[in-house]
């Protein structure tokens, strides 16, 4: 394991020193063993909260996305590891300002069993929360059973029109299903082309040959749909691009956001040779992108290897991804 880092056990903590540091203006930190990031801005009286959380290693998810247009708190666990509920209460508390807590956060079972929970438990004390799961990974599971799969890049995009939608004044229910909205448009596939490395384990998550690529690849190492020889680039995204179509097929008239996203390792200009055949293809589709971000925005530790992600965009849809939002990842 060769990694920048002292004990292994001080590995999440240290990064948080780290983020709270470098920006002290967007983030603070609470809760047990300061393991919940909470927008400095937030609470905000009045205002719809949302709450995500996860285990650390993706980032700028889960914590980043904190921030004006964004989300306002995220309890945030040992790599590749769920927060506890004690975390999340304490970010459902923080992010609170009356009007009530969406829980926004990717489809895994540690997840869900401890923010259902920590939900209970809020309602208990007076604080109504709301759930909804994004589940953008298409790899993971067919249509019939698109509640089973993982939420992975789709989250930057549901933070973003979500937190737009709680900024402008909405209701907890009125959140709520727009962030339900912004889930269901939103299909997600990645690629992987090395391991990572979880630093309290010290060895790969998995192992996958020197000239071989795997198409649907978790961001824990879970296991994609094809493994096989490295193609080029064109080929790789090409496949990637037929996998997205087939589960949401667009043409002439759709207007979508696009996100090619690094897992880690992989740099800027392979995400832009991805990106180049990605707008090509649409355009020849007749299909319009809005605003697409293209970067590291969803990692899995320094995995090489890309997604990309798609939002079909309704009017509605289309103004909340545009409006304004602030954090030291995303700003517009």
């Amino acid at each position: 394991m060769k990694k920048i880092l002292n004990r292994p056990a001080d590995y999440v903590n240290e990064m948080l020193d780290g983020l709270c540091a470098a920006h002290p203006q967007y983030y603070r930190r609470t809760g047990a063993e300061g393991r919940v990031v909470v927008s400095t801005s937030a609470p905000i009286g009045g205002k719809v909260g949302i709450v995500t959380g996860g285990g650390s290693g993706h980032l700028p998810v889960f914590t980043g996305y904190l921030g004006a247009g964004l989300a306002d708190a995220c309890a945030i666990g040992d790599v590749f590891s769920s927060p506890g509920v004690d975390l999340m209460t304490d970010a459902i508390r923080a992010a609170d300002g009356g009007a009530g807590v969406l829980r926004l956060y990717g489809n895994y079972g540690g997840d869900r069993m401890n923010f259902d929970m920590a939900g209970e438990m809020m309602e208990m004390e007076g604080i109504r929360t709301t759930t909804v799961l994004v589940a953008d990974d298409v790899s993971s599971a067919g249509p019939e059973e698109r509640h089973k799969r993982r939420g992975v890049a789709g989250l930057v995009l549901c933070y973003k029109m979500a937190g737009a939608k709680a900024a402008a004044g909405a209701s907890l229910d009125e959140v709520t299903a727009l962030a339900q909205k912004a889930a269901d448009s939103c299909r997600s596939v990645g690629v992987a082309l090395t391991p990572c490395t979880v630093p309290c384990a010290g060895r790969p998550t998995f192992s996958i040959g020197e000239d071989e690529m795997e198409i649907g690849m978790g961001i824990h190492g879970e296991p994609g749909v094809r493994r096989g020889p490295l193609r080029t680039a064109d080929e790789i995204v090409a496949e990637m691009l037929g996998m997205l179509l087939a589960d949401m097929p667009l043409g002439a008239g759709d207007r979508v956001a696009v996100l090619v996203n690094s897992l880690g390792a992989t740099p800027l200009e392979e995400l832009y040779i991805a990106y180049r055949y990605v707008a090509a293809a649409l355009g020849g589709l007749g299909v319009t992108v809005i605003s697409p971000l293209v970067g590291r925005y969803a990692t899995s530790m320094e995995m090489a290897g890309m997604s990309i992600t798609f939002a079909k965009l309704d009017a509605e849809l289309e103004a909340l991804w545009k409006a304004p939002c602030d954090c030291p990842f995303l700003k517009v």
